[in-house]
């Protein structure tokens, strides 16, 4: 039971972390997305290496990850993934989008919902059923008012949820995964960054001290969230993931509407609203078959 209410500690921590992020992105007004991305993972690589040593995870050679190629290419697919997702959530929150980012993250359990009856042969119950009609619901709403769908959110909810997928796939454990994820992603990053000095086309490298080290605390901002929700995985339920999930997305929204100055206008509400009561009636059905199991047991 403790480890139980441990775990739901770390996955609060987690969520609560990820949803403070654009704070820390304010100081990076109208980056450079491209350059903010590799920076990060040129960075995350001794710093994962750092948190495998310090939680006493032996480290992965290549030479062993290179026995198993399939969960090799899978790590570096798993990257490229996360990438495009955290290149959408990146932009967004750097260039006054949040409400946007809160969109994306709040649809990416639909996503993943959606994904695990295509791949994994999941069967819906009628609440998630009804949790998915809404939410088409709530985007058709958009693209009615808006004439265009809000692709920047359903980018990231789906790519991120298609990181989750993939994540299914590999044998590797949760850390070792990102370490390697990041590892083989470090020298196209490096060789973006280095081309990008040679052409004196560089936003990082052509600032400041301070500007570098913005930059570069994309990777221990965007990372330590990743690691506490590994570790609450193996520490809790998933059901407790799925109901701690959204505290992400709730902030974001919060940040946007009373700290950033974000417009919520009508077509937004009820786009949200539609999304919402989706995943109200999600967390209810959870909470009441964890209620009958428990009286079960």
């Amino acid at each position: 039971m403790f480890a139980r209410i441990h775990g739901n500690i770390i996955a609060t921590i987690a969520f609560v972390l990820w949803g403070l992020l654009p704070l820390y992105f304010q100081f990076l007004p109208q980056a450079d997305t491209n350059e903010l991305i590799a920076m990060r993972i040129i960075f995350s690589v001794p710093l994962m290496l750092l948190i495998l040593k310090c939680l006493k995870i032996p480290s992965l050679s290549f030479s062993l990850a290179m026995k198993n190629k399939q969960s090799l290419c899978l790590c570096f697919l798993a990257g490229i993934l996360n990438c495009v997702s955290l290149y959408a959530f990146t932009w967004a929150i750097t260039n006054d989008k949040v409400l946007a980012a809160s969109l994306g993250y709040f649809i990416n359990p639909l996503f993943s919902i959606a994904f695990g009856v295509l791949f994994l042969k999941d069967r819906l119950t009628w609440a998630q059923k009804m949790a998915v009609i809404l939410a088409v619901c709530g985007i058709g709403y958009q693209v009615y008012f808006y004439g265009e769908l809000p692709w920047l959110s359903l980018v990231m909810g789906s790519f991120f949820a298609l990181y989750g997928l993939t994540k299914k796939f590999i044998r590797f454990d949760s850390l070792t995964s990102m370490s390697v994820e990041v590892t083989l992603l470090m020298p196209f990053a490096l060789g973006y960054v280095l081309l990008g000095y040679l052409n004196q086309s560089s936003t990082v490298l052509a600032g400041d001290m301070a500007t570098f080290w913005l930059y570069a605390g994309a990777a221990p901002v965007t990372l330590l969230p990743l690691v506490f929700f590994a570790l609450a995985v193996e520490r809790t339920t998933l059901t407790m993931i799925g109901l701690t999930q959204y505290i992400e997305p709730s902030l974001q929204f919060l940040l946007a509407v009373c700290i950033f100055g974000e417009v919520l206008d009508q077509v937004k509400v009820v786009s949200f609203s539609f999304i919402w009561l989706g995943l109200i009636l999600c967390t209810l059905e959870v909470l009441l078959l964890s209620k009958l199991a428990w009286r079960r047991a």
